[in-house]
C-alpha cells in the first residue's frame, strides 16, 4: 500500500508541476528560514553553558543605590572574591578578574598583540577551560606566572609542546614564566582572551583595587555541591558594607551561564536582555512555518475540484476514509522530504553569509542533535501540511462528487480567508517593524552627539608613549594631515570611570549621585569639538588648571547649581576644586541612555589613551605617516587604533543584527504570503471558471473581471491591515522604549507598510485574475 501511494503521489506531481514547484519554493523557503533561525537560537542559547559545572558557576553582581535610581553592575571590590571564599563556607572557589588591553607579549625577536585577563588563583577551577600543560591548582600561584592558549603558543613558538618555563615579555618590560597551556576558548564562550596573568600582580601595580570603596574588577564563584544559591546570595547582600560603612552596594548572585541572554537591568530590576531577540526569532520562525503550511493547504485545496472525482471512485469501489488520508498525508510528508533536501543544501551553502551577518561561527558539520531538530521540524511541517487537506478530501460525499455537486461550505470559505487574512497581518507587522528598526538605527548613527566622532581615531598608550605623552603629542601634532591631537583617560565610548564622592555647599546629605569622570590632558575640548555652555577650557596659559573642573550641562542640573562658574566642589574629601566651565551635553554613551552627570579634572599623568583628529580626505596616507612615527618613537610595538564612529556603531550591533534578519525574513515572509494568496486566486478562478465564461459571454470585459476577482480579496488585505497596525504600534513602540532617544512614529510607516502589502497583494492575485480573464468562455462552458 505505501509502494502504491507513493507511485500516486509521484504521478500527481508530475501532473500537477505548478502547484509542486510552488508547493516546493514554499516549504523549503519556510524550512530553511525556520532551520536558520534554529541555528541562531540554539547558539544563543548555548552560549557560556559549555562549563563542567555550570549549575554551580555564579557572578558577584551589585545593586547600588543612587539619589535617582539603581545601576546594577558587575563591577565588584578587588578583594570581595579572596574574602568571600575565606568567610562563607558554601564558595568553594572565588575568583577576580579584570579585562587586560591589547597587550604585546615578545620571545626573542617576534612581538605579537594579544588579548588578555588578570584572574585570581581559582580561575581555571572555576571555569573548565581545558589545560594542555599545567594544573589548574598551581598555574595562578607565581606573580611571573602566565598561562596561553595553545592558538597563541603556535604563532609564538610554533608549537604547544615543552613551553613550561619559557620567557614571555609584556609590553617589552615584564617578565612572565609560561606556567599552563588551554584550549583556544569555544566561540560558544561570550569571554574570549589569548593569555591570563595573575590578578595579584594587578594588584600589587594598582593599590586602589585593595580599597572597599573602589569598583572594577568581575567576582566569580563556585558554590559547594549543595549549597542554595539563594541562601547564600541573601547572606553576601550586605557583605561590602561589613567592610565599607559608606558604601551604596547591595550583592547578589546571579547564574553565570544567564547573564548572556538576561542581562539588562532597569532600577536594580532584571527586564531582559538578548532573550527578547531570541523569543523574536523564535516565533518569526514558528509563523514562517505556519506560513508555508498555510501555502500548501491553500494550494492542495485549490487542487481539489481537480481530484474529486478520483476520491468518488476510490470511496464507489470500497476505499476507507483512512486509506485516502493516508495517501495526502503520504503526499504532503514526501513533499516536506523533498523540501527538506532542499532547504538543507540552501542552509548548507549559506551558512557562512549568515554567520557574518550574524556574527556567529556556527559549523555546517551538523551533529545528530542538529539533523534529529531538523528531521522534527521537516515532520511537523508534513503533519500540518497535509492534515487539512487530507480530512477536507476524504470528506468528500461519493454522489455530489460523481455528479459533480461538490460544493464548498461557509466554514471552509472562512478558514481560506482566515488563513490569508493571518498570513498578510504578519506579513504587514513584519513590513512595519523593518521600516522603524532601520529609520531608527539610522537616527541612532546620524543623530548629532554633541561632538564629532567623524575622522578621529584613538589608540592606547603602552611602551615610550605610556611615559613620554607629551613628547609623542608634539611629533603626533607635526604629522601632515594631523588637525590635532591630545590624550585622554575616557575614550567617552562607554561609561567606564564614575565616582558618587563629590560634595559641594547645598548637597542634600542623603543624595547619592553618580559622576562620570574623566581624566584629560589640554586639547581635548577642542580635538572633539565640544562645545561650552559657559566657562573655559583648560588651558596652559593658566597654571593652576589642575585645581579647576569642568561639569556637563547634567551634571550642574544633578547638582541644583545656579551660576556655576566659580564655585568650588570637593573631590573624595580632600581636592578643592574650582569649576571654571560648563559643557553642553553629549552623548558619552549610546542613546539607549539619558546623558549623565560628567565631569572633566586635567590630569596628564592618568590618561591612558591618544585621541587624534585626521584631516578629511587624507586619511590613508595620514595613517601610513603616523604608522611610521609611531614604530620609530615607540620601537617592538605595533601601531593599532580605532576610528570612533566604527566603534560608536557597535553600540548598535545587536540592533543591527536583527535590522538586517528581519528585512531578510520580512521578505521570505512576504514571498511565501503571496504563494499563498496565489494559491487561494487560483482556487477562486477555478471554481468560478463557469461564471466568468458566462459574464464574458454577456458582455463583461477582461477589466470587470480582473476587478471581480481581485475585490474580495483587496478586502482580506484590507482586514490585515486593519489588524495588523494596532498591533505592530503596540510591539514597535514597545521595542523603541529601550532607547532614551528615539524617533517619532509618524502615520506614514503604517500606510507605507499598508499599502505596499496591498500592492504586493494585488500584483499577486492581479496575474491570476488576468489569466483566468482571458480563457475562452466555451472551454469553460464546454460540458454545459
Amino acid at each position: 500500500m505505501f509502494k502504491h501511494n507513493l507511485i500516486l503521489t509521484f504521478r500527481n506531481f508530475k501532473r500537477f508541476k505548478s502547484s509542486f514547484f510552488i508547493n516546493l519554493i514554499g516549504l523549503s523557503t519556510g524550512l530553511a528560514c525556520t532551520m536558520f533561525i534554529y541555528l541562531w537560537v540554539t547558539d544563543e542559547m548555548n552560549t557560556d553553558k559549555h562549563y563542567a559545572k555550570d549549575d554551580q558557576l555564579f557572578q558577584v553582581m551589585e545593586h547600588q543605590q543612587y539619589a535617582d535610581h539603581i545601576m546594577t553592575t558587575w563591577s565588584t571590590p578587588g578583594l570581595l572574591a579572596r574574602s568571600l571564599k575565606e568567610e562563607f563556607p558554601e564558595i568553594e572557589y572565588a575568583a577576580t578578574t579584570t579585562w587586560v588591553n591589547n597587550m604585546t607579549l615578545s620571545f626573542e625577536d617576534k612581538n605579537i598583540k594579544s588579548e588578555g585577563w588578570y584572574v585570581g588563583p581559582d580561575f581555571f577551577n572555576i571555569f573548565s577551560h581545558e589545560l594542555i600543560e599545567g594544573n589548574a591548582d598551581h598555574v595562578m600561584k607565581d606573580l611571573s606566572s602566565i598561562v596561553i592558549s595553545d592558538d597563541l603558543a603556535l604563532r609564538i613558538f610554533g608549537t604547544t609542546s615543552d613551553l613550561i618555563g619559557k620567557p614571555l615579555k609584556l609590553d617589552h618590560d615584564q617578565t612572565f614564566l609560561i606556567s599552563g597551556i588551554f584550549k583556544k576558548i569555544s566561540a560558544q564562550s561570550s569571554i574570549t582572551f589569548d593569555f591570563a596573568l595573575p590578578f595579584d600582580n594587578f594588584m600589587e601595580h594598582n593599590p586602589w583595587v585593595k580599597n572597599w570603596g573602589s569598583n572594577g574588577p568581575r567576582t566569580y564563584v563556585m558554590l559547594r555541591s549543595g549549597a542554595q544559591a539563594s541562601e547564600v546570595s541573601d547572606k553576601i547582600a550586605e557583605f561590602v558594607k561589613t567592610k565599607n560603612e559608606n558604601t551604596n552596594v547591595t550583592l547578589f548572585l546571579k547564574k553565570y551561564s544567564e547573564n548572556y541572554l538576561y542581562g539588562r537591568y532597569e532600577h536594580g530590576h532584571l527586564v531582559g536582555g538578548r532573550i527578547e531577540y531570541v523569543r523574536l526569532f523564535s516565533i518569526i520562525a514558528i509563523f514562517i512555518l505556519l506560513i508555508a503550511c498555510i501555502n500548501f493547504m491553500n494550494l492542495a485545496t485549490a487542487r481539489a475540484s481537480r481530484r474529486a472525482k478520483e476520491v468518488g471512485i476510490k470511496k464507489a469501489v470500497g476505499a476507507p476514509k483512512s486509506t485516502i488520508v493516508t495517501q495526502y498525508m503520504t503526499e504532503s510528508l514526501l513533499m516536506s522530504l523533498i523540501s527538506f533536501a532542499v532547504s538543507v543544501l540552501v542552509v548548507f551553502f549559506l551558512l557562512p553569509q549568515f554567520n557574518e551577518i550574524t556574527g556567529k561561527q556556527i559549523s555546517n558539520s551538523f551533529d545528530l542533535n542538529v539533523i534529529f531538530a531538523f528531521f522534527g521540524i521537516t515532520l511537523f511541517t508534513g503533519i500540518i501540511s497535509g492534515s487539512y487537506p487530507a480530512i477536507y478530501l476524504s470528506s468528500f460525499t461519493i454522489v455530489k462528487v460523481l455528479k459533480g455537486e461538490m460544493k464548498g461550505s461557509l466554514a471552509e470559505l472562512w478558514a481560506r480567508k482566515g488563513l490569508v487574512i493571518f498570513q498578510f497581518t504578519l506579513s504587514i507587522i513584519l513590513i512595519v517593524s523593518v521600516m522603524v528598526i532601520y529609520k531608527q538605527i539610522d537616527y541612532v548613527q546620524s543623530k548629532s552627539l554633541g561632538y564629532d566622532k567623524d575622522n578621529m581615531i584613538y589608540f592606547d598608550q603602552e611602551g615610550k608613549v605610556e611615559s613620554n605623552v607629551e613628547s609623542f603629542l608634539t611629533g603626533l601634532k607635526a604629522i601632515p594631515g594631523i588637525v590635532s591631537a591630545t590624550s585622554t583617560g575616557h575614550t567617552l565610548l562607554y561609561r567606564n570611570n564614575n565616582t558618587s564622592g563629590l560634595e559641594w555647599e547645598g548637597k542634600d546629605p542623603e543624595a547619592n549621585i553618580l559622576f562620570e569622570n574623566v581624566r584629560t590632558n589640554y586639547g581635548i575640548f577642542e580635538t572633539l569639538g565640544i562645545e561650552f555652555k559657559e566657562g573655559r577650557a583648560f588651558s596652559k596659559e593658566f597654571s593652576t588648571d589642575t585645581t579647576k573642573i569642568i561639569f556637563n550641562e547634567a551634571g550642574i542640573k544633578a547638582m541644583g547649581m545656579e551660576d556655576p562658574i566659580g564655585k568650588t566642589i570637593t573631590l573624595w574629601g580632600d581636592n578643592k576644586l574650582e569649576i571654571i566651565g560648563v559643557v553642553k551635553d553629549f552623548h558619552f554613551q549610546s542613546l539607549h541612555n539619558e546623558v549623565k552627570p560628567l565631569f572633566f579634572i586635567l590630569s596628564p599623568e592618568n590618561t591612558w589613551h591618544i585621541m587624534a583628529r585626521i584631516q578629511a580626505g587624507t586619511e590613508k596616507q595620514t595613517l601610513a605617516d603616523l604608522k611610521t612615527f609611531y614604530e620609530e618613537f615607540n620601537s617592538g610595538f605595533a601601531f593599532e587604533y580605532n576610528f570612533m564612529d566604527e566603534t560608536y556603531r557597535t553600540h548598535y550591533e545587536a540592533e543591527q543584527r536583527v535590522s538586517t534578519l528581519s528585512r531578510f525574513f520580512a521578505g521570505m515572509a512576504i514571498v511565501i504570503s503571496c504563494l499563498g494568496l496565489f494559491g487561494l486566486a487560483s482556487f477562486t478562478a477555478e471554481r468560478r471558471q463557469k461564471e466568468i465564461g458566462i459574464r464574458k459571454v454577456l458582455g463583461s470585459s477582461v477589466l470587470n473581471i480582473v476587478y471581480l476577482l481581485s475585490s474580495d480579496f483587496t478586502k482580506l488585505v484590507g482586514l490585515s491591515i486593519l489588524l495588523a497596525l494596532p498591533i505592530s504600534y503596540y510591539l514597535i513602540s514597545e521595542w523603541l522604549d529601550q532607547f532614551a532617544f528615539r524617533i517619532s512614529l509618524e502615520v506614514w510607516f503604517f500606510i507605507g507598510a499598508g499599502l505596499l502589502s496591498l500592492i504586493i497583494a494585488w500584483l499577486t492575485v492581479g496575474s491570476q485574475a488576468l489569466r483566468a480573464a482571458h480563457v475562452n468562455p466555451a472551454e469553460c462552458l464546454r460540458d454545459e
